[in-house]
């Protein structure tokens, strides 16, 4: 049985007497148990509605690490309102994908892992699933970092006598300083605190952390502009070293920039969209999660960011900092503890569900979605995240590395689904070891999607890696998606 884009998994017959059910998954008899367990098996129910979709996107947007990278545009030399343009095409772009890249599963109700087996193989699809989980890890110890900074801050500012911890050289482990590990590892259970209460429990936290965000967000941008006066505020800023067409190719890449930060939920947008009630939900989701929410998000980030050179004498484009500076006790508090809300929606929705998926793919029998999540969050403190994001330049080189391997596996999932299956999925074939299987392809694993992926991750890498290719690598995404594309669409075989 074919499954057409338009069907959804919650249109599939209702499942025999007696057959094994998870509380929403369908489970058929015929489903290898080495492919299939309660979470990875084709949904029930899809219940997700518009509003859902657009939670999703404003927890995700809204983070102290979207903030940074919105922040870190300045200093490549561009005025405010080249930072607007920059990252309104970028989101503009991510939109387009993301409604590509969320059909699929939205048709099936199956994650990333499952729905890939349709173009890398049934056991094929561990490839992309474990690539995907290792950036997932390390995206998920970033977002962690960059939010311990909030714990930092409390306690400094109601104990300041703590401050000779915070310092790297006299109480420093592997990059980090003491109080900086504390921060660190509180932010890290408080977030597989939420994680381990299961799906529900995150659509409930991200349907109201969003908004709460933006109310402290807007307030703390309102105070810096009564406090500078709007004819105090210079949007070009004084660090602007591109004028007119000398701009275009900065801004080009500053836009490729927002694309490559976003290239990770990008990618995961699946693993959430299955839950999608139709697939217009999720288009709708999309449309005011992505360029509208962004849009505001943008205006308050450059704003802040501008407004803080006349308040403080200096550009601060890290809102923790910029509440660090607050002169005010319940300020500090109140903005703490919003950064911390903030990043505990994007880590847990991007960077914790989505490995979770993949790692439970790699043996369902042993790994269940739970299992995989804290094997991700584990595996986080091992990578020193706060030795990846440290500096702007650091910040760039680390997403143009994490797009490199990010593009490929976009763009074969998009060339199977969209040209090679013609958007028909046999949902039944994703869950059998059976050699007649249509996705069984050679020994599970199907050859003409691992030979597009390597050159296309190759070349991507190569150009963040050579000095003299470096130019391009702001591109690396958008290399690697459209070599995989192109690569995997010339390997499949004529067809009369």
């Amino acid at each position: 049985m074919y499954s057409t884009a338009p069907t959804a998994a919650a249109e599939l017959p209702h499942p025999a007497v007696g057959q094994a059910i998870a509380p929403n998954a369908l489970i058929k008899p015929g489903y290898d148990p080495r492919l299939t367990n309660e979470d990875l098996a084709p949904l029930r129910r899809q219940t997700w509605s518009p509003y859902n979709i657009f939670a999703f996107w404003m927890s995700d947007v809204h983070s102290v690490g979207g903030y940074i990278t919105a922040g870190s545009l300045f200093a490549l030399g561009l005025s405010s309102w080249q930072v607007l343009v920059s990252l309104l095409a970028g989101i503009l772009i991510v939109q387009f994908f993301c409604n590509l890249v969320a059909r699929p599963s939205q048709a099936t109700g199956t994650p990333y892992p499952v729905i890939c087996r349709a173009s890398f193989g049934v056991l094929g699809a561990n490839i992309p699933a474990v690539i995907r989980g290792l950036i997932a890890v390390a995206w998920y110890g970033i977002q962690t970092y960059l939010a311990s900074g909030a714990f930092l801050l409390l306690a400094l500012h109601f104990r300041p006598d703590l401050a000779p911890y915070a310092d790297v050289a006299r109480h420093g482990f592997l990059g980090l300083s003491m109080l900086g590990w504390v921060a660190f590892m509180l932010m890290w259970v408080l977030q597989a605190f939420v994680f381990w209460h299961g799906m529900e429990a995150i659509r409930r936290f991200i349907d109201w952390a969003g908004p709460a965000v933006y109310v402290v967000m807007a307030a703390l941008c309102g105070w810096l502009v009564w406090k500078a006066g709007w004819q105090n505020i210079d949007m070009r800023l004084g660090g602007v070293r591109f004028e007119g067409w000398d701009a275009l190719p900065v801004m080009l890449g500053a836009t490729a920039l927002v694309v490559s930060y976003f290239s990770g939920p990008m990618l995961n947008f699946g693993d959430f969209s299955r839950y999608g009630r139709s697939f217009e939900a999720v288009r709708k989701g999309n449309f005011w999660g992505l360029p509208v929410n962004f849009l505001f998000f943008s205006l308050l980030a450059v704003v802040t960011s501008a407004a803080t050179l006349p308040v403080f004498g200096e550009l601060i484009t890290d809102p923790v900092h910029t509440v660090a500076r607050i002169d005010s006790s319940t300020a500090v508090v109140i903005g703490a503890l919003t950064f911390i809300v903030a990043t505990v929606g994007i880590n847990i929705v991007a960077n914790f569900v989505s490995p979770a998926f993949d790692f439970s793919n790699v043996a369902p029998q042993h790994i269940s979605w739970r299992t995989g999540g804290m094997i991700a969050a584990v595996a986080s403190i091992f990578i020193t995240p706060w030795n990846l994001y440290d500096n702007p330049a650091v910040i760039h080189y680390t997403l143009d590395v994490l797009g490199a391997f990010i593009g490929p596996l976009f763009g074969i999932l998009i060339a199977d689904y969209y040209l090679v299956q013609k958007q028909r999925v046999d949902i039944d074939a994703l869950y059998t070891l059976d050699p007649r299987g249509a996705y069984w392809y050679t020994n599970g694993y199907n050859r003409r999607a691992i030979g597009a992926m390597v050159p296309a991750a190759a070349v991507p890498m190569l150009c963040v890696l050579i000095p003299d290719l470096r130019g391009a690598a702001s591109y690396a995404w958008f290399i690697g998606t459209g070599l995989a594309f192109a690569i995997y669409i010339a390997l499949q075989p004529r067809r009369r």
